[in-house]
């Protein structure tokens, strides 16, 4: 049994799950809470996008080291609200319908930051599915922790360095060429190449890749168009170097160290933000993640008021800050 409405993609509940909201929340509740609004989809894209253009404006108008040291992080903070969005669209609660979804998710959100919605839908799907397993196809994101706090500051600095980025960069190359099995997580799976020719892989590269192409060439011909062509290089090194330690600790947060249980109570995280980390690594409200997975018909926007609920019935407990998480990820267990 699932609890999604019937424009979102169902997500199968753990009977614990399932059990603890039949508990907790009324039916009159769960209808108010996974409520969709189009107007509130088009305003988080806008955001969106509006603050990326005000970056970019901020240095066209003041450029120096100070600016662009300010823009990179506020660049890749809004890339990863991109991705988020996709998120949402993915489980159809960015827009009311499938339709808006699909279309708005990917070539406004998914496709800008070379992601694709009908691929991201399906590993997401089973991310859902099968959390807290060894089925997890995100396993690899967070399944390292804790560790040393030694061992934390170098994946960091490796993130910050742009070694994280580049290897991303090529790992999706690979996946769009038909080499690598397409993933958002860490794990590589080389894909069968038999009878395959040299041609097959620029043109599987195109076909899988075009949108971000053309996402990112309408982009670059904007910034030129502007006068400020060079921008666009910000955009990269913005992908390249403070959005893979976003995308770590984000994903640290959500699920690193916790119980390898399928409970969505037990398995996932919320984690309390602070202003200024929501426009880094935790944009559209995406610290509330237990809410999220154990509610995943829920908008992004209605979250808080679900894990109000929670707290107010006791199912849910005062929620670490990022500090406390990155901190308990860099304490070993003891044997």
């Amino acid at each position: 049994m699932s609890i999604e409405a019937p424009t979102s993609t169902p997500v199968e509940l753990p009977a614990v799950t399932r059990r603890r909201l039949r508990s907790l929340l009324s039916a009159e509740e769960v209808t108010e809470l996974t409520a969709r609004s189009d107007w509130r989809g088009f305003w988080a894209i806008a955001v969106s996008w509006a603050t990326i253009a005000a970056s970019f404006a901020m240095v066209a108008l003041w450029p120096g080291v100070l600016t662009v040291l300010l823009a990179l992080p506020l660049l890749a903070g809004r890339q990863l609200a991109l991705a988020i969005l996709q998120h949402e669209a993915a489980h159809g609660t960015l827009f009311r319908t499938r339709g808006m979804n699909d279309f708005f998710g990917d070539w406004f959100c998914a496709r800008p930051v070379w992601q694709q919605m009908h691929k991201y839908r399906a590993h997401h799907l089973v991310h859902h599915t099968r959390t807290g397993t060894e089925l997890d196809p995100d396993m690899s994101l967070h399944a390292g922790y804790p560790t040393t706090a030694a061992s934390l500051r170098r994946k960091m600095l490796r993130d910050l360095s742009g070694y994280t980025g580049i290897k991303l960069m090529l790992g999706l190359l690979l996946m769009d060429a038909g080499v690598l099995k397409w993933t958002v997580a860490n794990n590589i799976e080389k894909l069968p190449q038999d009878g395959r020719r040299w041609w097959n892989y620029p043109l599987d590269f195109l076909r899988n890749a075009g949108g971000m192409l053309a996402t990112n060439l309408l982009l670059a011909g904007i910034l030129a168009a502007s006068g400020h062509a060079w921008l666009y290089a910000l955009w990269v090194l913005a992908y390249v170097t403070p959005f893979p330690l976003f995308v770590r600790i984000r994903s640290i947060a959500e699920h690193g160290m916790l119980p390898r249980v399928q409970d969505m109570f037990q398995n996932t995280r919320t984690t309390r933000a602070r202003a200024w980390q929501r426009l880094f690594f935790a944009p559209m409200n995406v610290n509330y993640h237990q809410e999220h997975h154990a509610m995943a018909s829920v908008p992004y926007y209605r979250l808080p008021q679900l894990h109000a609920l929670l707290r107010e019935r006791g199912e849910s407990v005062e929620p670490p800050g990022y500090g406390e998480v990155l901190r308990l990820a860099a304490t070993p267990a003891q044997s």
